[in-house]
């Protein structure tokens, strides 16, 4: 039997478009109730256990046989080792992309992360003071999804910040370690690394074991059941997010090579059966070519079951009406990954205002932003782009407000203070203001 895959074709023009289209788009982040129960279940034993639960969950979902947690630390000189161990071809790569990584978010924190003060004419300083956390966490999945990019996308933005500890849990089914995770921890700055992961790493991170150190954020992707720990543990710590599939979004003005706009769509499509690619596009006989090009491809991709599964399920071809209506329908949308595919990006560019991140051009493939072009990759999911933003310098800071008033300002301001304070029925807050105040 031959493999199919066949996104949904619509069009704006049709009457019954924005049912259809709503139907498409929909995903329910909501977690089962079965994995709810079991991560509430392990989150409370590791609070209660610390050390000991980690590891027999550890032992028991990974299927290792470690006798203590200290085992399942690795050794800077193991990642050392890891990355030294590399063909060149890679520690190059790893190195490049890193660069790249650190160039950005350098660049990002001079533009939003620097502290500020200013003075009144009454000599009042107000101003922010910006310092970093003390300690994150970071989650790198493992296993069959062993992603190094992760690690350079999560440690050196916190790097950058100058958060003091940078902790990596991960994952070693059956015990295999991954040399690129484990060299891109010690390219990255990582300051210690364990090999544990689910929910029990969440836990560990947010309440501290005898051998792991609790941290103030965690940040990095996870399955159900680390997204499921990260909502709940929020409040006692800092998380980035809780992210969906990965989606694309290219919109195609057909000037593309249409086999380029096939194999960006796999891009997302090979990640898993619940990703989502989408197509809009004002030419009905470039869509077709995509097509044509999604039939010829895919037997050529390993991930080919996986991809028409997710093309299949929730992929969409769309013809609109215009590249005004397609940016329109983007920002409906507020796609994690928005290629803008055509000869001139910034002509629409400027219509386009909610986006994880946004790729001009049809030589900006979004797999270059994932890996090596120095942007986060780590990007709000689910049509959260409406109200977050990618992960960045700003997310392992935090900012506190200065305010020293003198002599002179009180006299202006605490009147002020006195008559709302009193109005708001808090006489404590009234008199504190009023006795600065000159006697006349």
């Amino acid at each position: 039997m031959t493999l199919k895959a066949a996104p949904i074709r619509l069009s704006t023009a049709s009457a019954g478009f924005d049912a259809e289209f709503k139907a498409r788009l929909h995903w329910s982040a909501d977690a089962d109730a079965a994995i709810e129960k079991v991560v509430a279940d392990i989150l409370a034993d590791a609070q209660k256990r610390g050390d000991e639960a980690v590891l027999e969950y550890t032992n028991r979902f990974d299927k290792l046989d470690a006798k203590t947690l200290p085992e399942l630390e690795l050794t800077q000189a193991e990642l050392k080792a890891a990355f030294e161990s590399l063909p060149a071809a890679q520690r190059d790569a790893l190195e490049s992309a890193a660069r790249r990584v650190r160039s950005y978010h350098e660049a990002q924190k001079k533009a939003s992360g620097e502290s500020w003060s200013y003075r009144d004419a009454d000599g009042t300083l107000l101003g922010q003071k910006v310092t970093p956390l003390d300690r994150v966490g970071i989650y790198v999945p493992g296993g069959k999804a062993a992603y190094p990019s992760s690690v350079l996308m999560n440690a050196i933005p916190a790097h950058v910040a100058g958060v003091g500890e940078i902790i990596m849990v991960v994952p070693t089914p059956k015990g295999e370690k991954n040399p690129l995770v484990l060299a891109a921890a010690y390219v990255a700055g990582v300051t210690r690394a364990f090999t544990i992961g689910g929910a029990q790493a969440v836990a560990a991170l947010a309440y501290g074991t005898a051998t792991i150190p609790a941290v103030d954020k965690i940040t990095g992707p996870g399955n159900a059941y680390v997204a499921a720990a990260k909502r709940r543990v929020f409040g006692t710590v800092g998380i980035d997010m809780i992210a969906g599939p990965s989606e694309i979004l290219v919109l195609a003005d057909g000037t593309t090579p249409p086999e380029w706009v096939a194999m960006d769509l796999f891009s997302q499509a090979e990640h898993d059966e619940l990703a989502q690619s989408i197509l809009l596009c004002p030419d009905a006989a470039y869509i077709d070519r995509v097509q044509a090009e999604i039939d010829r491809l895919l037997p050529t991709m390993p991930r080919a079951e996986i991809i028409a599964a997710s093309l299949n399920g929730r992929g969409a071809l769309i013809h609109t009406k215009s590249m005004e209506e397609a940016c329109e329908i983007s920002n409906r949308i507020a796609p994690e990954h928005l290629e803008v595919s055509s000869s001139a990006p910034q002509q629409w560019e400027p219509l386009l205002r909610h986006a994880g991140a946004i790729f001009l051009g049809a030589f900006t493939s979004e797999s270059l932003g994932d890996y090596c072009a120095g942007p986060n990759h780590v990007l709000p999911t689910s049509g959260t782009a409406r109200f977050s933003s990618p992960l960045g310098v700003y997310d392992f800071q935090k900012r506190s407000s200065l305010i020293e008033v003198s002599e002179a300002g009180a006299q202006v301001l605490g009147p002020i203070a006195v008559t709302l304070a009193e109005g708001e029925g808090l006489q404590a807050h009234a008199e504190a203001a009023r006795m600065r105040l000159h006697k006349i």
